[in-house]
């Protein structure tokens, strides 16, 4: 994941690239880079490696750089190391381009997404006279892109679409030709881009919030299509090179919104806005009794077998649904992550159901598992942050998190959003299909949100956790049922953002090879929510503390185990099935406070 900028306009544009920037750092943080294009045509480009804040003060501000036109780019690495080699804008040079050194290079460009065969391109592009100075797919893009420039007679339209049709993978592109200084050129494939247009101004980015500052005025570019972007216009293009006629959308967002509003940082602030945005879910989907959702009722009453398919906590979200799924609807569910669904042909049979979890919309793998589900006709649901993602496009249902703008790297309200509408979901099939009275979950779901509001009130005892959690060398969680797929999620979070050596086990299950592994320096965190297996898990967790480990439970308020363990922690109670979404807060809170601890930014951890 990475984030793109651009500017084409009348006033200077480094300051507003790198404006657009800071707002998408979340997006990436290993480098930055800009290049703008000066009067004679020529680029100068400046890249740093680390946060924005490096490439703001090396640049001072923008101020360093004059130019009426330019584009920008953060970066995560996937392909190539977080060096200032790879870091992008990339050139058509076969010499890296030098920081504040005028660079006559035919083409600049940057890109966001994954060249499946950039091996394959390389090797074409080397036989055919191309020197690469990068380890990175995206030079391999730009290269091409000359490659075919030069070949159709320096037709910027041709030589993108040529590219597009010869590489696999995802991209949101930006290109700056020489030749062309009244133009940026886009594309996009499986990766999202906006461009706003305000008065004799246009501006790029992968995400809206980078330029809401500057015009509330967009057009979502589609799969597929290619952008001319000048001054307070832009034309697309299919790959046949007919024009398309499309229309800017008002965006309405409060640019506050995307704000920290007091909170040291994005993660803490959205943790707290996890009640509200819960609320807004639930009031979209149901009403008073029921749970309303626009799905072919006849269709659920042949459904056969559910798949859920998601990466990351979209997986393990799917998790906690497939417990409460099969127990409340009596379906059949299987969970499966987006890379092994696609790599690995499913079984999929007529009446079957494939469910995509996805916060953006747009991740490659997910987008491509429903895409093979779609070849085999099967019924898809999408459940989304963004219905507008090229995953909601193609789904048969889209269901909306409705959980709004989420700046921090490691989702939280989106994660509770999905498992609220995995939930309605399980009762609502359950209801169709065998007449549920759906009032007692509903009920109870709908305490969710003030008893996140009742855990956010006193932190304290969880934040003491975290500071003795970083200390230590390894961090396990245990867990049965909801309690073992949400001790998932748990683990990720402190992998993600605390880079704690972290895993989470069944825990009947520990006992087979991983128990060898605790010894003094290991904690072991118990989840201990479901009352009817509880002494299960509560024996298993006690086991641990055999082997030198230092255990830790989490379990509801109607339960007393500070005597058992090392130290505890409670939520309220609710219904079994609906626990994870009050224990996920604990574990969010868990690794947000270890990351501050340890001295990184929540938001952006290795920073």
């Amino acid at each position: 994941m990475c984030g793109i900028v651009g500017y084409i306009g009348n006033k200077e544009a480094a300051p507003i690239l790198l404006e657009g920037l800071k707002k998408l750092e979340y997006r990436g943080y290993d480098s930055a880079g800009i290049a703008v294009k000066i009067d004679n045509s020529n680029f100068i480009i400046v890249k740093e490696t680390g946060r924005i804040s490096n490439l703001v003060k090396l640049t001072n501000n923008g101020k360093n750089l004059s130019g009426n036109s330019g584009i920008g780019h953060t970066r995560w690495a996937t392909n190539g190391k977080a060096t200032l080699v790879n870091a992008h804008p990339h050139t058509s040079s076969f010499n890296e381009p030098l920081n504040f050194k005028e660079c006559d290079a035919k083409i600049v460009g940057v890109h966001n997404g994954i060249i499946e065969n950039s091996a394959e391109l390389k090797q074409k592009l080397e036989i055919n006279g191309y020197k690469l100075y990068s380890e990175t797919d995206s030079e391999v893009l730009i290269k091409l892109i000359d490659y075919y420039f030069n070949k159709y007679n320096q037709d910027p339209f041709l030589a993108i679409s040529k590219t597009m049709l010869r590489v696999k993978g995802s991209y949101a592109l930006e290109i700056m030709f020489k030749s062309l200084p009244e133009e940026i050129w886009v594309a996009r494939k499986d990766s999202p881009m906006v461009v706003g247009i305000n008065d004799d101004e246009s501006f790029i980015a992968s995400d809206i919030p980078a330029i809401l500052k500057f015009t509330k005025n967009i057009y979502s570019v589609d799969n597929f299509e290619i952008g001319k972007v000048k001054k307070g216009e832009v034309h697309f293009y299919n790959l046949n090179g007919e024009e398309l006629l499309k229309e800017t959308k008002k965006i309405e967002l409060d640019s506050s919104l995307v704000e920290k509003s007091g909170y040291e940082h994005f993660m803490m602030k959205e943790i707290h806005e996890e009640p509200s945005a819960i609320s807004e879910v639930l009031k979209r989907y149901t009403a008073e009794n029921e749970v309303k959702f626009d799905i072919d009722e006849e269709f659920i009453k042949q459904i056969s077998s559910i798949t859920i398919v998601g990466c990351g906590s979209s997986y393990n979200a799917a998790k906690v649904a497939q417990y409460v799924i099969e127990d409340i609807a009596n379906i059949p569910v299987d969970v499966k992550l987006s890379s092994e669904f696609r790599d690995h042909k499913p079984i999929l049979r007529k009446n079957d159901l494939v469910i995509f979890l996805s916060r953006s919309g747009e991740t490659s793998d997910t987008l491509a598992s429903l895409r093979l589900a779609k070849k085999e006709n099967i019924k898809t649901i999408v459940i989304t942050n963004d219905i507008k993602s090229s995953l909601a496009k193609e789904g048969d249902f889209v269901l909306d998190t409705c959980a709004g703008e989420e700046i921090a790297v490691t989702t939280t309200k989106c994660f509770s959003n999905d498992l609220i509408v995995l939930y309605l979901l399980a009762i609502h099939f359950a209801h169709v299909r065998d007449n549920l009275d759906e009032s007692n979950y509903l009920n109870e779901i709908r305490k969710i949100p003030s008893l996140i509001e009742e855990i956010l009130k006193d932190q304290s005892k969880i934040q003491w956790l975290a500071t003795k959690l970083i200390t230590l060398k390894k961090v396990f969680f245990i867990g049965r049922n909801t309690d073992f797929a949400i001790s998932l999620e748990g683990s990720l979070k402190l992998k993600e953002i605390c880079y704690i050596h972290s895993e989470a086990f069944v825990a009947g299950e520990m006992r087979y090879g991983s128990i060898s592994l605790l010894k003094e320096g290991t904690a072991v965190i118990g989840v201990l929510t479901q009352r009817k297996i509880l002494d299960k898990t509560l024996q298993n967790l006690l086991e641990c503390k055999k082997y030198g480990a230092y255990i830790v439970g989490i379990s509801t308020n109607d339960n007393d185990i500070d005597k058992m363990v090392d130290y505890s922690c409670y939520v309220p109670k609710i219904n079994d099935h609906f626990e994870a979404s009050l224990i996920c807060i604990v574990l969010q809170l868990l690794s947000y406070y270890g990351s501050v601890a340890k001295g990184f930014n929540a938001d952006r951890p290795i920073s």
